[in-house]
């Protein structure tokens, strides 16, 4: 049993180690118009306001609303309020002036504290200086305004290339979408460079925290929700320590998942609620973590088809699909292809010289396989030489025969088959390595197989 003196000892270890914390800890009487009385702080208001905890409170002000600037008092007020009267915790940033003029951007996140009755008592948080993430934000707003002012001169973004008016209109979305914490999606085909885009928006957001690309399609189903959510040890065979998922990585950062149409629906569920809430509960455990990851997710699939197929919850559909961003295919940004070549050999060093036929049939080809495919020609043209370019000339090759093929999904289809069939072919029936060649992941690779009837026994001369 404890006694008061041992009460007394708790409480004095308590208050020196949270008058050690790098931040300040506060109190704040609520009273009945809702007005607030700072009672009490830590001795970090020094290092973090200029003012040591005593004068912080000897006149029964709120200080530290008296020292936010007028601007930002409203919004500040409004979320106080909202939390008291819904009972949850809240987190905001602000500005404040110092004793010497100078400004602080102020982290605030606390809670209310109720009376057995629930009337409200205190507020009960502490504060944080983030005055560095806030001017780099800032700085970087004003790099990303420089850069919609210069817009139709540029011919790259970050990692992307091209000057097309297409790729134009992708840089503009970038930026606006940096701008904003809004959920995005970037539709394109395989290889545009899907990932180059999510990391784009991440870096100009200037977020802190980290960036986190997930591949949905490369992960076993049964490790989804671990995977995701982390888990506690012990929660399953195997678990010999804590780890932290994918969710709990992308704290005050950024999480993209590509191939989001291959997430499967009791996951769509679980992590509907993790946008809608922004917690999560790792496995093995009952108790929630917050994240405050943006989500950026990608996919080369008709996200809308697979709604109306019932194989995508709409909630979902309509949660991650707020900003979207479409990313032209290269067929239809042929004047980018010079600019792609160069970008290449700046990245590879390698002085390639193209003669003007490759030249030719590379503006002639249509790349399926997109800047992906472009990269990977020249790796090979640069060392194979010209018989690496043969397959420009070829192109046709793949596509099989067309009569009484009655709809444009048939022929597809038929595409699709003699495609895979081949690749299967040159890989000797390895599945991986035809995944590669498609630039598909195995596991749609397994799908496409399975649909399309494509069995171990198949050839291509089945399809003559």
């Amino acid at each position: 049993m404890h006694n008061e003196a041992d009460n007394e000892r708790v409480q004095a270890r308590i208050e020196k180690l949270v008058n050690r914390l790098p931040c300040m800890v506060y109190r704040c009487r609520v009273g009945e118009d809702y007005s607030m009385t700072l009672e009490y702080v830590s001795a970090g208001s020094e290092t973090l306001l200029g003012i040591p905890a005593p004068l912080m409170v000897e006149k029964k002000w709120n200080t530290i609303e008296r020292m936010t600037l007028p601007a930002d008092i409203k919004k500040m007020r409004a979320q106080c309020l909202e939390a008291i009267q819904e009972h949850k915790p809240y987190q905001m940033v602000y500005r404040i002036e110092l004793p010497d003029g100078s400004l602080k951007w102020l982290w605030d996140q606390g809670e209310p504290i109720y009376a057995a009755d629930g009337t409200v008592l205190y507020l009960e948080g502490m504060l944080t200086d983030v005055s560095g993430q806030k001017f780099l934000e800032l700085a970087l707003q004003d790099e990303n305004r420089q850069l919609k002012m210069s817009m139709e001169h540029i011919d790259r973004l970050g990692p992307l290339v091209g000057k097309s008016e297409a790729m134009h209109k992708v840089y503009s979305l970038i930026l606006r979408a940096a701008e904003t914490d809004a959920n995005v999606i970037i539709y394109g085909e395989t290889g545009c460079g899907k990932d180059l885009v999510s990391r784009a928006i991440h870096n100009y957001s200037g977020r802190k925290g980290a960036f986190v690309p997930v591949n949905c399609g490369a992960i076993p189903e049964n490790l989804l929700e671990s995977e995701f959510f982390g888990y506690a040890k012990g929660a399953f065979t195997g678990a010999a320590s804590n780890k932290t998922g994918f969710v709990g990585a992308a704290d005050n950062g950024t999480l993209f998942l590509d191939e989001i149409g291959e997430l499967p629906l009791h996951l769509q569920v679980k992590f509907l609620r993790v946008l809608e809430s922004k917690n999560y509960t790792p496995l093995g455990t009952n108790t929630p973590k917050a994240s405050s990851f943006r989500l950026i997710a990608a996919t080369n699939r008709d996200l809308n088809a697979q709604v109306k197929d019932k194989t995508m919850r709409a909630d979902f559909y309509y949660r991650i699909n707020v900003l979207a961003i479409t990313l032209p295919p290269l067929r239809d940004r042929k004047e980018d292809i010079p600019l792609l070549v160069r970008a290449w050999k700046e990245h590879t060093s390698i002085d390639l010289k193209l003669p003007h036929d490759v030249r030719l049939a590379m503006m002639r080809y249509d790349w399926p396989g997109n800047v992906r495919e472009l990269h990977n020609f020249l790796d090979r043209y640069a060392t194979f030489g010209q018989p690496a370019a043969d397959f420009l000339k070829d192109k046709e090759s793949v596509l099989p025969p067309l009569e009484g093929v009655a709809t444009l999904a048939e022929a597809v289809a038929l595409v699709e088959r003699k495609m895979i069939l081949q690749a299967l072919e040159k890989s000797r029936w390895h599945r991986g390595k035809a995944a590669l060649a498609l630039g598909l992941n195995l596991r749609t690779l397994q799908r496409k197989m399975k649909s399309l009837g494509i069995r171990a026994d198949s050839s291509p001369a089945d399809e003559s």
